[in-house]
This record gives C-alpha cells, structure tokens and sequence, in this order.
C-alpha cells in the first residue's frame, strides 16, 4: 500500500526526485509523509501528516537539498497516523533511516529484546525495529549491516536504507512487498512501484524474495542473505510516461475507463488474430497433458478480482467442461483448503503483489497444484511463482477502484478459456473461431458506450440516484458478477451503501428493502436469462422500488418495466460483463464526482494491499 522512493547521484536533488515520485504513488492511498536527505556526512529529514501537499510546503519553507535520499508515503498498520509515526524512521543517534513497506511479524519480540539493551523507541511501528537492528550489527559497512539485520526478521518488508557514514551507498531489500531499482547514467532509483520513477528512466531490476541491492552512483551489486551473489536481469519498461499522467480528464479513474478499448485490444494483441481458431499463449509451462489430465480449477482472489474470476468459472465451466470453484483468497489459506491431484490454481491480481492471494497460491503449491496467474505487472511476485501467465497489459492503473483491470482480468479469462477447451479438445475450431470473434468485437463495443454517454450522465444527476442511501444491483448468469462489482464500485466510491445479488435471491431476503426510495440497478441484457431479470423487475416495480435497467440497444420494450435505461450494443453474452461492467462504472463515477468525494483516492482505502 504505502509508497517508497529513493535517489542517489550528483545530478539531481534527492528530494525533488522523491517527491515526484511519491505524487505518482499517491494512488496507493497513504496518510502521512516523510523524506531523509544526507549532504556531507549530516541527515536531515522533514515529516508531515495528511497528503503531500503539507510535504510541499514545509519543504518549501525549509529546502532540503542532497545527493542521496529515501521518502515514503505511509499507510497505517501499526500505531495512528502521526508525523512520529510516519517514515522514515531511525536508530537512536539519528545516524541511520529507513523507509518500510509491509509488516514485521515479530516486532514485538525484537522490540522488547531491543529495549533491554536500553534502546528507546519513539514511536508505535514495527519499522522503527528495522533501523535499530541496523544498528546494532553496523560496523561500518551499512550493506553488510542490513543483510545480517534482515536475518532476524519475519514478515513482509521492502525497505531503503541510508546511513550519514556511508554517503555513497543506498540499501535496498524485499521480502513480499514489492521493490525495484532504476538504473541512470552514474545515478540510480528505488521505488516501490515503476510509475514512481519512469520520468527519470526505464530501466529497472525487479529485486526479489530475499535479495538485498548494495547502490552506488555508478554500479550495484545484489545478494541473498547468505551472502551469494545474484545476477539479475536488467528490464527496459516501455510504459508511456502520460500513462502516469491524467491527459486532461478530471480523474485518473475518468480516464482509465475509457482506456479499456485499448487496454482490452492490447491483451488480445499477439493472441489472436482475424478469422483465427487458435489462442496463442506463449507464458506457460504447463505440458498439454498436464492440462488434459485437470480435473478441477481454483481462482483465488480479492475484491473486484474476485468478481473477474466469478466470470472466469461460468466460461471455464460452460466451454472447456472443468469443474471451478472461486476464493476469496483471504478465506483459502486459513480454511485448510483440500487440493486433488490435476488441480490447476489462477490467482487473479493487478499489482501481482496482493498478499492474500500471494500466500494462497504458496500453501496450494506446497500441495502440488499447477498455477497459471492473470496479473498485470511483469516480473511481480505472483507471477515469478506462477507456472503461467497471462499479462493482462493494462498498463498501470492509478485509481483506487479498479476498472480497466478488471475488465482486462475477464478478457485473459476468455483468452484462456478458448485455450483449455480447445487443448482439452472439448470446444471445436468452428467454435473457438466464432468466440475469438466475438472477443475481437469487444472493443468496439465498448468504445460504443463511451460515445453513448448522456443516459448514464442524466441518471447520474438525478436526485433519486445522487441522493439514494442504498441501492441494491441485479444480475443473472454471466451477469450476477457485473451486480456484484457494480455495487462495490457505487460504494467504494460514492459512499452510497450497495450490495449486489444474483437476482434468483431477491426473493429470499432482498425484496424487503425495496421501497419507492431504493434504487435497483438490474443488468437485463438480451441472453438466456433475459426473461428472468424481467420477472424480477416487475416484481421490484410492482412494489414501487426504483428500477434503473442496463439494457441491449434497441429493447424498446424494456422500458415499461424500467424508471429508466442505459443501453449497451448488442454482444455475445458470456462476453457481455465486459461491456456491461462500462455504463456501470461510469455511473458510479459520475455519482461519485457529484457527491464531491475523492474520485481516484477514496477514503479508507489503498491500490496495492501488500499486507494481510
């Protein structure tokens, strides 16, 4: 969640370098701020409470200017928001600092052994055991330091660390959060996430699991903790730099949204083409017996993931014929989980950092399931331990609430539904040809809703939307998914309570909420169940709920059932969550920017979950 930056080298002022990379992280959602710079031997470091716009200005009334430096914008786990609590944090002289992403397991069991060496802690965090650790095995060397200090803690960490005696290098290391280095010209980066220092250069080490990075202006060397050196990979990333950037719309999320017919070409592109019957997905080690001899799948994931892989299991399990469940990945790995044999295992995740889910796919592995990740970073945590990937190339996504993720996560899940059905020889070329032209029609159907926006604005001002209290979402089928992550996006961002149900259960419990105050957002596009969501609608009508349709273009007759619609294109249904999931998020924006809430940043919430 919380975001890391670091900068050594002559050419450039440590903190400007910082705090342009901590704006870019603001998405992760954080609440307080803090930088260290060293100039000739002296650290100083300026901390602030809120956004970073006090970091602003108090280092605007009080510069700091050097040639190495570490920042970090902290999310709360251990102690309140506080500038004593907010990074970085330091040994007793105030000769080391160190910025923290994760959470130290045995903080307390350091920090009492700790204080009976007479150590004083200042504040409430596991990170401030970080840096007297350091401390207490430093003899000189802050590199060799870190490494023997790392070997006395449990947890996930990413850190940076500096030291006023050792002005010429910056330590970085990881353990299950997520860390990189940028490589410059006689100067390099760290930062825990690529959009941080893209502005500076694009080349970057992905540190891994156990890896500690010794930087200087001109070189770097890695290690494990056992002191063995490791070579890595030096990776060229060619995100455009605007991709940082919100290219004239008010928010990141505005934006992002109408990206996805983009963002869904580029995961088709390389993967299928015209008139093709065939899905070519290159990342995976997975042999075609293997896939043949699978007899069930699991998809592990969280949040707006976890609604991508509902839409994964009814496509699995219509076409390639495998039984599927869906987890929440936070439930799976404290209920026991029973893994047979041929289990294939596809954690869902953006950031492919997501701890949960991380963790799930370690305990389903250790049980000797096969795992074929859908993730959208290169070279993340998730997808160094998968057997396959399929990258859903969405770019990075700023906004909190997830959006074109999400719809690229159910386009990887079509892509490899195609796949498996075709190797398990269950789907005929005849129909895998005809589904991967549907696919391909994809995108334009969703440009379609983006230029067809004036309903979805309307409704978005109308006092029975804008003003509602709770709303409640609908959806049968392929579309029981889109309810739910419709409703999650009305509340994450609006703060208007919504739940969504599979329209079947409306009966059982619902229904009672409906007055002639609640919205009911019900996705009745043209499929099979399309006579069933009618059903349900005169029932919420005859009971004077409000009923706001989504609806195919051109069903006149929908709207005698229905206080208004938002049309979409026609489009092949177990595709049509993809389009679907548009109007809805776009009616959530939009209610949530009449409201005046926080768009891209909203309360209480962060981007990347990298801790449980």
């Amino acid at each position: 969640m919380c975001g890391i930056v670091g900068y050594i080298g002559d050419k450039k002022n440590a903190v400007d370098v910082i705090m342009s990379g901590l704006h870019r992280l603001e998405y992760r959602g954080y609440d307080s701020a803090g930088v260290a710079v060293i100039k000739d031997s002296t650290l100083k470091c300026v901390k602030s409470l809120g956004k970073l716009v006090s970091m602003d200005a108090k280092l605007e009334a009080n510069p700091l200017i050097g040639p190495l430096g570490i920042g970090h914008t902290r999310w709360a786990t251990h102690g309140v928001p506080s500038e004593v609590n907010s990074h970085p944090h330091f040994d007793v002289p105030m000769e080391i600092a160190v910025v923290h992403n994760g959470i130290i397991e045995n903080y307390q069991e350091l920090r009492a052994s700790l204080q009976k060496d007479g150590v004083v802690f200042r504040s409430q965090t596991d990170t401030e055991t970080i840096a007297h650790l350091v401390r207490k095995y430093y003899q000189g060397d802050l590199f060799a330091a870190v490494k023997r200090a790392l070997h006395d803690v449990e947890g996930a960490y990413a850190i940076g660390v500096v030291c006023k005696n050792n002005p010429d290098v910056l330590v970085a290391a990881r353990h299950g959060s997520p860390l990189i280095v940028g490589l410059g010209d006689d100067e390099a980066y760290i930062a825990s996430d690529v959009p941080a220092i893209m502005k500076f250069t694009r080349k970057v080490l992905y540190i891994d699991n156990g890896q500690v990075c010794e930087i200087r202006r001109d070189g770097y060397k890695v290690e494990d903790l056992q002191g063995n050196p490791v070579t890595l990979e030096v990776k060229t990333v060619d995100w455009d730099d605007a991709a940082a950037e919100k290219e004239g719309y008010p928010h990141f999320m505005l934006k992002e949204i109408n990206q996805q017919p983009e963002v869904i070409r580029n995961t088709l592109r390389g993967r299928v083409t015209e008139g093709s019957d065939v899905v070519n997905l290159q990342d995976m080690q997975l042999t075609e017996q293997e896939l043949k001899d699978c007899k069930k799948i699991v998809i592990v994931s969280c949040g707006t993931a976890w609604h991508a892989g509902l839409v994964g299991k009814y496509l699995i399990e219509r076409f390639a014929k495998v039984p599927v469940e869906v987890d929440i990945a936070s439930e799976y790995r404290y209920r026991d989980p029973i893994i047979y044999p041929n289990t294939i295992v596809i954690p869902v995740t953006q950031s492919g950092e997501t701890a949960d889910t991380l963790e799930a796919i370690r305990i389903a592995k250790k049980r000797g399931a096969k795992v074929v990740s859908i993730v959208n970073v290169v070279g993340s945590s998730i997808a160094r331990e998968s057997h396959g990937v399929i990258y859903t190339q969405a770019g990075p996504e700023i906004g909190v609430a997830s959006t074109k993720a999400y719809t690229s996560q159910i386009t990887a899940f079509a892509l490899f539904t195609i796949w498996l059905g075709e190797t398990r020889g269950v789907l005929s070329k005849a129909e895998a040809k005809e589904m991967i032209a549907h696919l391909r029609a994809v995108p334009d159907k969703i440009q379609w809703c983006l230029d067809h926006q004036e309903d979805v604005i309307r409704c978005a001002k109308d006092p029975k939307y804008l003003n509602a209290q709770s709303a409640l979402y609908l959806g049968r089928s392929f579309n029981f998914p889109s309810a739910l992550e419709g409703a999650l996006k009305l509340k994450e961002i609006s703060y208007i309570h919504a739940e969504g149900y599979g329209a079947g259960e409306m009966k059982h419990g619902p229904i009672a909420l409906v007055t002639d105050e609640l919205p009911v957002v019900c996705v009745a596009v043209a499929g099979d169940t399309y006579d069933k969501m009618v059903s349900n609608m005169q029932e919420i009508r005859a009971r004077s709920g409000i009923v706001l349709t989504v609806a195919t273009a051109g069903d006149e007759g929908i709207k005698a059932h229905s206080a208004d619609v938002i049309y979409v294109p026609e489009c092949y249904e177990p595709f049509s969550p993809i389009v679907v999931a548009v109007p809805l998020q776009l009616l959530a924006y939009y209610i949530a920017a009449n409201r005046g809430c926080d768009v891209d940043q909203p309360r209480n919430l962060a981007k990347s979950v990298t801790v449980e």
